[in-house]
């Protein structure tokens, strides 16, 4: 029976679905309740001697949440329900790093074990003794040190992947208020019409025109006749392939860094280009099926071996996020190198990033529509699945958008 409770409680834990409670002994008030936040999570409990130093994480931040106040951290893979307020005021004295033996004898000390599970989860750092006094690059790597708290805080909450929150088309709040109109209100005032303006009685649209209200979603694609590897050619390289390159410094001067460039048929922020493409192939004639990254300089599909359970997985995530029928033929992740636009912009610099992939997913939409191809952009993205096909930190290189594309269902209708 103990195999099997011990069986039945590592697959729930494998889930996700178990909290752990932290006290000062079996019989004790709880000082936190610890909330996975990905489905593998498991509280370990690394060695602290008197000598090591610790800091709260600059990722880190408390708030409330309903009732009850909460501790977490975009780094996190969990999230710590704090039970006893003397905890709350201990990490407060954690903005500097201070030794574990100057904590022990702090009133209020949460315990060593609660100082472990905190550091395991990235939520409190280990200083290194004699170490440069850089906080933020003791944080993690170079990566990191790029990005700002609320940044990453928005890329890990605002897709899935590295949080258990209510995520998609939810509806919450329909029983508390109505929706808004979907045409807004005319402000008073003189109407000026534009209808009466002769370019607006144009007899013949521009083929641009009509290629725009051509456009829409097509969440059902013909398996029958799969998409080809000549149309993914044509479409890539008229979305995405490089088209120039040239170098700049950034200042004045001949001592102020260079940095290079490379030029993509659509508008981006800075000309830095920071988006890559990821091609999960489930239907294409003459490409076979798998996981691709596109070279846009050599304009080629490169494989990557992922593991068959995740590449499966990422196709019925984008089938069950477009409630389609079946997975697309080609399901293109759109990923950023958040380090191409972090390096230049600060507190702006995810907000740049998002505006690229709306751009780049508008080209994506004509693009389809003028080779005769459907498509269809997916609002959900799953960072933490991505991290494990590529092997990439999800900070260093992750999804910000997805796309469907494949040959839509040809439409048939009589007299």
């Amino acid at each position: 029976m103990d195999k099997e409770v011990d069986l039945l409680v590592r697959r729930l834990a494998g889930r996700g679905l178990l909290e752990y409670r932290v006290s000062r002994s079996p019989n004790d008030e709880d000082l936190a309740v610890i909330e996975p936040q990905v489905p593998d999570y498991w509280p370990r409990t690394p060695k602290l001697a008197d000598a090591d130093a610790v800091v709260l994480s600059r990722f880190a931040y408390m708030r409330r949440r309903g009732t009850e106040i909460v501790l977490e951290s975009p780094r996190s893979s969990a999230l710590f329900k704090i039970c006893a307020p003397e905890i709350a005021a201990a990490l407060a004295t954690l903005s500097k790093p201070r030794q574990i033996r100057e904590l022990r004898r702090q009133n209020g000390f949460p315990g060593a074990q609660l100082l472990a599970l905190l550091l395991d989860c990235r939520i409190l750092v280990e200083i290194a003794a004699g170490g440069d006094g850089d906080l933020r690059r003791a944080e993690g790597d170079d990566n990191l040190v790029l990005w700002d708290f609320h940044d990453l805080l928005f890329h890990a909450r605002s897709t899935q992947g590295r949080h258990a929150n209510p995520l998609g088309g939810i509806y919450p709040y329909a029983g508390a208020i109505p929706p808004l109109p979907p045409v807004r209100p005319c402000w008073p005032g003189k109407r000026f019409d534009l209808c009466k303006l002769p370019a607006a009685r144009l007899a013949d649209p521009s083929a641009f025109a009509t290629l725009l209200r051509q456009r829409h979603s097509t969440r059902s694609f013909d398996d029958a006749r799969p998409i080809t590897a000549a149309e993914v050619a044509q479409f890539l390289g008229g979305t995405a392939r490089i088209v120039s390159k040239s170098a700049g410094r950034i200042g004045l001067d001949d001592t102020s860094p260079l940095v290079e460039y490379a030029k993509r048929p659509y508008p981006s922020a800075g000309g830095e280009y920071e988006l890559e493409l990821y091609l999960a192939v489930d239907r294409c004639e003459g490409l076979a099926r798998g996981f691709y990254h596109y070279d846009a300089d050599r304009h080629a599909l490169v494989p990557i071996r992922a593991d068959m359970r995740e590449f499966e997985a990422l196709l019925a995530g984008a089938r069950f996020a477009m409630a389609a029928p079946a997975a697309p033929q080609i399901l293109i992740t759109v990923a950023a190198r958040f380090g191409r636009v972090l390096w230049k912009y600060s507190s702006i610099a995810y907000a740049l990033i998002l505006k690229d992939v709306g751009v780049l997913l508008q080209t994506f939409y004509l693009t389809a529509t003028d080779i005769g191809l459907g498509g269809c952009a997916i609002g959900i993205v799953n960072i933490d699945l991505f991290a494990k096909m590529t092997g990439i930190e999800f900070h260093v290189e992750g999804p910000v958008g997805q796309f469907a594309l494949g040959r839509g269902m040809t439409v048939v209708t009589s007299d």
